[in-house]
């Protein structure tokens, strides 16, 4: 009589749990916002989630692109995503107008910014810019890059041409119609080898800008505690995520493609591998502070960031324990 007491009482307690395993994790459902649509740069995110590292954290993640990257800092501050991708110049803004937006994991380690250098008119490259014509795409960085490569060449912004081309600098450059534009060298820089189309790449860290993180996992921290639960989860799965890139990094870009089928996957593939080349994939996710310290100096010398700007950016980087980023 016992034992079948016991019997009942066991399969009374599985019909509860709906037959669950006891140590599978409760999952929690978040949504998580890129900074543009997705691509190369965020295979360590889609191989979080379609590894299923994301799943054994309890973690059942929904990755949304954005209608604009301008948008994304508003839907943080909304309480309409619960983590973004975002710029690190676009991160310390929205802390400069009051948004407590602080950055809990780095998307990629280097920074991504560059001014390509397109055939022209003249169907080679210029060496230097002086008297170009240089396409920008009006964000608030763009001047900072710009005059960054200027600086390193001895010239000013008056001795060049600038042209709002917003994000068509490709078509732009490979017409004839610009000189050079404000791009990514991870991004446009691959599509132009990738055309045949002759440029020179004038990286910003190759010209005195600092080594930073470009891309940041940002979270609004009245909403979202950084060193919370949900926070250490996500940033667990994420690091096996970025480890699974980093040993095979065509198998994160399957997960990639699989999930975004409307990739091309010769595009995607030249520019992980670009991203590879450059070491701004690694296998962590950690956030270097001396790294964006390095950064914020900058953007104040360079007049993107007023001072009561970067002080309000100097609290930008909340680093969750250690124990966040470890595997298993």
């Amino acid at each position: 009589m016992v034992a079948l007491l016991a019997a009942l009482v066991g399969l009374a307690t599985l019909q509860a749990c709906g037959g669950a395993e006891p140590d599978a994790p409760r999952q929690r459902g978040a949504l998580l916002t890129l900074d543009f649509r997705p691509n190369a740069v965020h295979t360590g995110i889609y191989s979080a989630v379609g590894s299923g590292a994301l799943d054994e954290e309890g973690i059942d993640l929904t990755i949304r692109q954005p209608g604009s990257s301008a948008e994304v800092s508003k839907l943080l501050g909304a309480d309409r995503t619960d983590f973004a991708v975002m710029d690190i110049a676009d991160l310390a803004i929205a802390r400069s107008q009051g948004v407590p937006l602080v950055a809990i994991a780095a998307i990629v380690q280097k920074p991504l910014a560059a001014v390509i250098v397109g055939p022209g008119a003249s169907g080679t490259p210029q060496v230097d810019l002086e008297g170009a014509t240089v396409g920008v795409t009006g964000t608030p960085a763009d001047d900072l890059v710009l005059d960054t490569i200027l600086g390193a060449q001895g010239l000013v912004r008056s001795e060049v041409d600038t042209v709002n081309v917003g994000f068509g600098a490709v078509a732009a450059l490979s017409g004839g119609r610009l000189d050079a534009a404000t791009a990514f060298w991870n991004a446009e820089g691959v599509e132009m080898r990738r055309a045949g189309i002759p440029t020179r790449e004038l990286r910003i860290q190759q010209y005195g800008a600092p080594g930073f993180p470009q891309l940041l996992l940002a979270v609004d921290s009245r909403e979202t505690r950084p060193d919370s639960p949900l926070v250490c989860s996500l940033l667990r799965g994420m690091s096996r995520g970025y480890s699974l890139t980093r040993d095979n990094p065509f198998e994160g870009l399957e997960l990639l493609l699989e999930a975004n089928p409307g990739l091309d996957r010769s595009s995607q593939t030249a520019q992980l591998e670009a991203l590879l080349a450059g070491r701004a994939l690694t296998d962590t996710v950690s956030v270097d502070a001396r790294a964006v310290r390095g950064w914020i100096a900058w953007a104040r010398a360079g007049g993107l960031l007023t001072p009561e700007a970067a002080d309000a950016a100097r609290g930008m980087i909340r680093t969750p324990d250690s124990d966040c980023f470890q595997l298993p």
